[in-house]
């Protein structure tokens, strides 16, 4: 056995020990996962039930199916249903093994990353939506571990399997596409700026010919995103016709045109909040206070001051929304949130890498969308993974 496995493999069994405790607080602090359906759990198991009478779709289900988001989660919950009878009981006990299992690909201590690995845990736990959704009958657990499926493949360069992990994030949740787009815009500009410095270096073929078979780089992701249109014919819109007339749906997503950058701005306030502060207080990095006095941070201060004047983000729904509620007025809420949102600018601005396309991506996405704290999960369990595994920061996150 190699040293490093041997030396890691005591905290293993320390860290499985810890975690498989937490996990049986919790799963008893929420009533064994049998208390009576809450917030949107009795529509998400009226449509579940639609898929647990057959192994097959039922033919005339898009009629029938009333959710505003793609449908492989009720799938799933209906299969359980059909094999098992377990009720809304086996769904939540699926969302509850799937959360075990990301926490496990978080914070497993091995390859020598056992503090990075712990740290980087913690601060995904420290998100108060995640350990609740765990054991609900919500979408965001299964869509998110498919997406970070779909990141562990993508740094081993396993590009196909990683293309079909975001297929199935996006046929999970509609918002997941963002990874996806996220990673074909880093392919994309990495490979002009390697097109630029062989240029610049007069070896232009040569460098060619080393990058050609990374091409599935850009057609795996890509092709992955392009999975949305699918979904899209099917529904004839962006969600099922009877789930648009029959649920509340924000009026931002009516029309393709319409967009609010309050939403993106609430969002990056998020950001701030839940992952940069955490990583500030976990990781206590060493911060060059000169560095924020830039002329590129000051600028990107001043158009972000703009941004909160003209689009001042003060309706939302979620844990920080309600914090800024104590506050005796709007002016003081909309500096909490500026702060806040200045902290994930600067933190994600210094590198063109691929943490900053994904923040870049979901921030524009957000536009289309409802501001709620909760749907900043796939994202962390994403930053955090990447921070666990030593990437967050590197320009080239490949495993060659």
């Amino acid at each position: 056995m190699p040293a490093r496995i041997t030396h890691t493999y005591p905290y293993t069994k320390i860290f499985l020990l810890g975690i498989c405790i937490l996990y049986i607080i919790i799963f008893f602090i929420l009533d064994k996962l049998q208390f009576s359906p809450i917030w949107d759990e009795p529509n998400f198991w009226e449509t579940s039930l639609i898929f647990s009478h057959s192994l097959t779709l039922p033919k005339n289900w898009l009629q029938d199916y009333q959710e505003l988001n793609t449908p492989l989660p009720f799938v799933i919950f209906g299969f359980l249903e059909y094999a098992f009878k377990g009720g809304i009981f086996a769904g939540r006990l699926f969302n509850f093994v799937i959360s075990f299992l990301i926490t496990c690909i978080i914070g497993l201590p091995i390859n020598k990353r056992g503090k990075e690995a712990f740290l980087s845990l913690c601060g995904l736990i420290l998100f108060p939506y995640y350990l609740w959704l765990s054991g609900h009958l919500y979408t965001d657990i299964i869509s998110s571990f498919f997406v970070l499926i779909g990141f562990l493949f993508y740094i081993r360069s396993q590009n196909i399997l990683s293309g079909i992990s975001f297929i199935l994030a996006i046929a999970s949740r509609q918002y997941m596409l963002v990874f996806p787009v996220a990673i074909t815009a880093y392919e994309i500009f990495s490979y002009f700026k390697i097109k630029v410095l062989t240029y610049q270096n007069s070896k232009q073929n040569q460098d060619d010919k080393q990058y050609k078979p990374k091409l599935i780089r850009i057609l795996a992701p890509l092709i992955a995103s392009f999975s949305i249109f699918g979904w899209f014919l099917l529904f004839k819109g962006i969600a099922p016709q009877a789930a648009i007339t029959e649920r509340p749906i924000p009026d931002v997503q009516l029309n393709w045109w319409s967009v609010e950058l309050n939403n993106s701005l609430y969002f990056l306030a998020c950001v701030g909040l839940y992952f940069v502060i955490p990583e500030l207080i976990l990781f206590c990095p060493k911060l060059n206070w000169r560095n924020l006095l830039k002329r590129k941070n000051i600028f990107l201060a001043s158009i972000l001051l703009f941004l909160f004047i003209v689009f001042p983000p003060l309706e939302a729904h979620g844990i920080l929304i309600k914090i800024a509620g104590f506050f005796p007025s709007d002016f003081l809420k909309l500096i909490l949130f500026y702060f806040l949102a200045l902290l994930a600018c600067i933190r994600f601005s210094y590198r063109l890498n691929l943490s900053f396309w994904i923040l870049v991506v979901n921030s524009a996405l957000m536009v289309k969308a409802y501001p709620w704290d909760k749907y900043l999960l796939p994202l962390l369990i994403v930053f955090w993974y990447l921070k666990s595994m030593k990437l967050l920061d590197s320009q080239n996150i490949l495993k060659q």
